[in-house]
């Protein structure tokens, strides 16, 4: 797993934040200067936040603990759902239901709903439906999957969330502080980063600065899963040996 250098953060354009008159105050120990009234992110604490964050979620992903993405904002969610796909990690990128997590019982309800809906539809041997009514279940089907096909596979509450602007995401971020579930997040100029437990001070709007950011943390995701999976493979060795 190698970090971004600090001209790769450059060129991705890591650095910019947003106006002066839009910045938060509680960001100001992550800014290094304000330039033509647009304040720059010190990548050098970008950087060490990212060793933190890299270090964190390595060490989930080794336990065998989930780690949600979270992105619904449009330059972000394409990025940010293969990343998770990538890692076979949930995901939400299209719209974060209230309650996703707080009331996490119900969603599961939906999401079995949506998989009997797929086995009904799947099932070659099932002639009795109608065309009409095989386009509403399909439909039924597109639209739930939209919205909770990337936690489809998700039987429990995550042990961590990564969060691409957590002022856009901020109905998920209180709701993951509610239960305990630690946070990671991309902060721009214009948030608090107190909020999120590892925050990652770094443009939050330009699509090269997400997909640099995210796929270094997928990349430390991957390491924690082969770390594990190293660990379990010893221990079968020794269990037989």
């Amino acid at each position: 797993m190698s970090k971004p250098t600090y001209k790769e953060l450059l060129d991705a354009g890591v650095h910019f934040g947003h106006m002066k008159r839009k910045w938060n105050p509680k960001m100001l120990p992550y800014i290094f200067m304000e330039r033509k009234g647009i304040h720059i992110i010190d990548l050098n604490r970008t950087s060490e936040c990212l060793d933190t964050a890299a270090a964190a979620l390595k060490s989930i992903a080794k336990s065998g603990r989930k780690i949600m993405f979270v992105a619904t904002k449009k330059q972000a969610k394409d990025i940010v759902k293969e990343s998770a796909k990538s890692v076979n990690m949930p995901f939400v990128t299209e719209r974060w239901l209230g309650g996703m997590m707080t009331n996490f019982s119900t969603i599961r309800k939906s999401v079995k709903k949506m998989n009997n809906i797929e086995r009904l539809l799947g099932d070659a041997a099932n002639t009795s439906m109608t065309k009409k009514e095989r386009l509403t279940l399909d439909r039924e089907r597109q639209k739930l999957d939209k919205v909770l096909g990337g936690i489809s596979n998700l039987n429990r509450i995550p042990a961590a969330m990564f969060i691409v602007d957590v002022h856009h995401e901020h109905i998920a971020i209180e709701e993951a502080k509610k239960l305990g579930i630690k946070t990671f997040a991309m902060v721009d100029t214009n948030s608090d980063p107190r909020v999120v437990d590892f925050p990652i001070p770094a443009n939050d709007d330009a699509s090269k600065s997400i997909s640099l950011i995210t796929g270094y943390v997928a990349e430390a995701i991957k390491e924690g899963l082969a770390d594990r999976k190293q660990v379990k493979a010893q221990q079968e060795a020794k269990a037989t040996a």
